[in-house]
């Protein structure tokens, strides 16, 4: 299956899965990947990476934003079958393991079911494994504070809110923000287009996420690449307070 995959600045690629975007950051021949997708988009994770020239025993660790199924789907595969470590906040890491879930109910959905795209959204979800049981069995916190030693010195940044240990990644060099959840540009279920929090349902807490919007803003990039959505181009200080002013 060919993966859709862009080019956005050197070193960097945005993938859009079917739903969820990942990132991939190259150095050499070694990259960092940045979410892996729904757990039926792995055959789209592996062709991403060959696309970019790459493979997956040259990922040199998955970084998740936050731990569910559509962000988090083939991590614990590529660390299963290569070794690959997978690296979240600290306040993440038993989301991940699936000692608790943070995740919208079935209820909610129900409930909101009315509203429109979200009856197919719940539709694509349910056929690419967004319920399914999907731990990553030995997550890890980051191994040091500040930018990582990985392909792309990524800096993870503490956004709460979607989750406990949501993070966004900040790759100073290229003008780059992962925002994974916390800031996006579209979504299935979104009424509107370009800067905005996720509709209300899908967050843990929402005023936390609101508050983490003030976060992003004071970060330095022109590049934003959401967890859902096109690329937005633009600094990211106006897009965390145009997603701000639309929340309120």
């Amino acid at each position: 299956m060919r993966a859709d995959v862009h080019h956005v600045a050197d070193g960097t690629y945005l993938v859009h899965g079917s739903n969820t975007n990942w990132v991939i950051l190259t150095e050499g021949d070694a990259v960092t990947l940045v979410d892996t997708g729904y757990p039926g988009d792995r055959e789209q994770v592996l062709a991403s990476l060959a696309e970019v020239g790459s493979s997956p025993e040259a990922v040199a660790a998955v970084l998740i934003t936050h731990a569910h199924n559509d962000h988090v789907g083939s991590a614990e595969y590529l660390r299963a079958t290569y070794g690959t470590p997978v690296y979240l906040h600290e306040a993440e890491v038993p989301h991940a393991r699936r000692d608790f879930l943070h995740q919208v109910s079935v209820g909610t959905v129900l409930r909101n079911g009315w509203r429109p795209g979200v009856l197919p959204w719940v539709v694509h979800a349910l056929r690419s494994g967004g319920t399914m049981h999907n731990p990553v069995t030995t997550p890890e916190p980051f191994p040091a504070a500040g930018a990582l030693d990985l392909p792309g010195r990524p800096v993870p940044v503490h956004t709460p809110g979607h989750t406990d240990g949501h993070c966004a990644y900040h790759v100073p060099g290229t003008g780059v923000l992962i925002s994974g959840d916390a800031l996006v540009s579209g979504h299935p279920t979104a009424r509107i287009e370009g800067p905005q929090l996720l509709p209300d349902m899908f967050h843990h807490e929402r005023p936390r996420a609101v508050a983490s919007l003030d976060v992003l803003a004071e970060l330095d990039g022109e590049l934003l690449l959401p967890g859902h959505g096109p690329v937005h181009r633009g600094p990211v200080r106006d897009a965390a307070h145009r997603a701000r002013e639309r929340a309120l």
